[in-house]
This record gives structure tokens, C-alpha cells and sequence, in this order.
């Protein structure tokens, strides 16, 4: 593991709701970009720019505004190139760890890779290939709002297919009126996906398998006991995976 690296806070900075705001969030940063390429041969893709500025710049000063403090964020494809520019371009007030993967572990395995630097309270685990615009109040602040702990070990942001830029597939999931989760049967179509964006409590992964494997199987094991929820997203959202959904975005956006 690598040692840590803070920056001074500005005072002014508050979540926009009056919520426990958790202090930690990972984000998920190892992978590859296959589809990305030929863009991401050179660039690992949460570098990628999105009306001029990397991905995961976006998304740490989104952080930054709600009040989080400390940052983890997993390496492995092109790790060194990413490590600098997140050392060099760290908003105020943050403190970043880094989780190394030899080998990529997914995103299940990736979260139990650095659960030693996550500590033992809920966090937020954040895909890095994401652009959003919050609606009237922080994702972040939200959730942390609508968090349970007594009833929930993961909530999951869920963005309405109809709302979602440049998506076509068939959704994840549907969302009861309490919050809680169910996947989208077979053949069936649902009215929500994953909108790359959940706080979980570590609890969430006791008992995980080791080395590689999908968030999926913990999804599931938390629907079974009714402990997966979802909170509607209230803005804008994309996932920027393909050269096209960078166009895509830029355009879309920068309106």
C-alpha cells in the first residue's frame, strides 16, 4: 500500500443536506478501458476528459463539495500515470490512499483489496467512467440522508432508464416504494440501472470470496436478506465507456 497524501481543507466546504455525511469513499479505477480503446492505449480511462477535465476530477470535486474527506482509489492499468496526476490534482481538504492490484480483481474484489484502508464505518464506492449532474441536492448528500443501517447494508443509486443519456439496454432493476431492490427478471425489462454509485457498509463484504469476483454476488446475497436498497437519481446522468459516449457527453453537457 502507498502512503497517504492530504491536502488542506477549506473550512467553508458542507454537504448540501443536513446529513451524517460518511468521510470515505473508493473509486473504482483499475480496469482496462477495452472499449474505450483506441483512446485508452495511451490514457487510462478515468483520465479521460469530459468538457476538458478527467472523469475522476469531475468526480472528486463532486465529492469535495458534499463533504467527503478521505478518498481511496484502486490501480493497476497504466497505475503510474494515474497515481501522478491524482497526487499532483487533489482538491483541497482530501485525503487519498491508494489500493495497488497486481492482478485486476473486478469490483467486488477490488472494494475487498482495500477494505484495510476503508476502515470500519459505511463509504461510498464510485465508479470512475461516469458524468452526472446532481438535481436539487448532492448523490452524496442523498444518500447519506437516506441511509439505514439498521435495515440496509448496501443503497445503491438508481437512475431511471428513460433519463439515462445515451442508454439502450433493458435496466437492472425495480425499486419497491420503501427502497428495496429487486433484479430485473429474465426477459423482462426494468425500469432502473445501477447508476455506478452506492454506500455500503463493510459488513456488506464479510464472508466475500477471495481474489476476483463481481459486486453482483453481494447484490444478490443483500436482496435475499431484504438489505438492498436504491434511492432514485434526480439529475442528469451518463456512462462514458466508448469514444462515441465521449462526443456524446461533451455535447450533451456542455449545453
Amino acid at each position: 500500500m502507498a502512503p497517504r497524501v492530504k491536502s488542506r481543507a477549506p473550512a467553508q466546504l458542507r454537504p448540501v443536506i443536513d446529513a451524517e455525511m460518511p468521510s470515505t469513499a473508493m473509486i473504482m479505477a483499475a480496469g482496462f478501458g477495452t472499449r474505450m480503446r483506441p483512446v485508452t492505449e495511451k490514457t487510462p480511462k478515468p483520465l479521460v476528459e469530459v468538457l476538458g477535465r478527467p472523469m475522476i476530477d469531475h468526480i472528486l470535486a463532486k465529492m469535495q463539495r458534499a463533504g467527503i474527506e478521505r478518498v481511496v482509489v484502486n490501480l493497476h492499468y497504466k497505475a503510474d500515470k494515474l497515481r501522478r496526476h491524482l497526487e499532483k490534482s487533489l482538491p483541497q481538504g482530501m485525503e487519498i490512499a491508494f489500493s495497488e492490484e497486481p492482478e485486476i480483481l473486478d469490483t467486488g474484489g477490488g472494494v475487498v483489496n482495500a477494505l484495510p484502508l476503508l476502515g470500519d464505518d459505511p463509504f461510498f464506492v464510485v465508479n470512475g467512467d461516469m458524468f452526472w449532474r446532481d438535481g436539487t441536492a448532492s448523490v452524496f448528500s442523498m444518500l447519506a440522508a437516506r441511509w439505514d443501517e439498521t435495515a440496509m447494508d448496501a443503497l445503491l443509486l438508481m437512475v431511471p432508464t428513460v433519463a439515462a443519456v445515451g442508454y439502450y439496454g433493458l435496466g437492472d432493476f425495480t425499486m419497491r416504494p420503501d427502497g428495496r431492490l429487486m433484479r430485473r427478471r429474465e426477459t423482462h425489462v426494468a425500469p432502473f440501472l445501477y447508476g455506478g454509485i452506492q454506500l455500503v457498509h463493510p459488513r456488506f463484504f464479510e464472508g466475500a470470496p477471495e481474489g476476483k469476483f463481481s459486486t453482483n454476488l453481494l447484490w444478490d446475497r443483500a436482496q435475499e436478506a431484504d438489505r438492498l436498497y436504491g434511492i432514485r437519481h434526480e439529475g442528469e446522468w451518463m456512462q462514458i465507456d466508448t469514444p462515441d459516449a465521449i462526443d456524446l457527453a461533451n455535447e450533451t453537457f456542455g449545453q
